[in-house]
């Protein structure tokens, strides 16, 4: 499956074909690409995060149109598009980074409203990575109260 290059990006460069917690697995992934990303200008930064979102919706629906499932847990770009996003709003500093991963890992497993509805209600690249995105807002959320609060 993976020489076909859109699994190989939809499935995070295997990290999804994991036998355990493949999301999970594609997260871990995106986080030291996000601490790479970290040096990068701010403008650079959002622009990478587009492409790998916008390109994300694409390859994540053209995956599962192929798999005939609809976000296939093997599909992980849109936890790693979800990351990098999320990576956007943190200081480079390892505690924030795995609170981050944390956080993350918990509203995208837990899916509170209205995430789970989004995965439900929206079809295709769009409604697998848009649920993530929303997972990510989540955990950027809860990041904002606690810095909000220690500085």
């Amino acid at each position: 499956m993976l020489r076909d290059p859109v699994h190989l990006l939809a499935f995070g460069l295997g990290t999804g074909l994991a036998p355990w917690a493949p999301g999970t697995a594609g997260t871990l992934l995106a986080v030291p690409l996000a601490w790479l990303m970290a040096e990068w200008p701010m403008a650079w930064r959002i622009a990478a995060v587009a492409v790998v979102i916008l390109g994300g919706v694409f390859v994540c629906g053209l995956s599962a149109k192929r798999l005939g499932v609809h976000d296939h847990p093997a599909i992980v770009l849109d936890e790693i598009a979800a990351t990098l996003a999320l990576a956007l709003t943190l200081p480079k500093q390892a505690a924030w980074f795995a609170s981050a991963f944390i956080l993350f890992r918990f509203f995208d497993i837990a899916k509170p409203w209205p995430i789970r509805e989004m995965d439900h209600r929206l079809g295709g690249g769009l409604g697998i990575m848009l649920d993530d995105l929303m997972a990510a807002l989540y955990a950027a959320a809860c990041l904002w109260i606690v810095r909000q609060a220690i500085l």
